[in-house]
């Protein structure tokens, strides 16, 4: 996909500084810099279910997750045996 944007004189000469600072085309450090600002989102929105979330909720959800994960198994070995709990997991 090809984009073509126009920036003000400020940004543009900030982007060609700091990508020629990092040794980088310009293309490839705005790419860059919006991979992070994705990357920061994903972030925000991850703490905030953290934050926000029951202690209760999670702690139910990673046993769900924890047994679906020992049952669906093809082999008999478990991935968290219970004697480890609280060991290891």
């Amino acid at each position: 996909m090809t984009l073509t944007l126009s920036l003000p004189p400020e940004l543009e000469q900030y982007l060609i500084q700091e990508a020629q600072q990092q040794g980088l085309s310009v293309e490839t450090y705005a790419l860059q810099l919006l991979q992070k600002e994705k990357q920061l989102k994903t972030v925000n929105v991850l703490q905030s279910w953290i934050d926000e979330s029951d202690e209760q909720e999670q702690q139910e959800t990673g046993e769900y997750l924890i047994n679906a994960l020992d049952e669906n198994r093809l082999s008999n070995r478990q991935l968290f045996p219970q004697e480890l709990k609280g060991v290891s997991w």
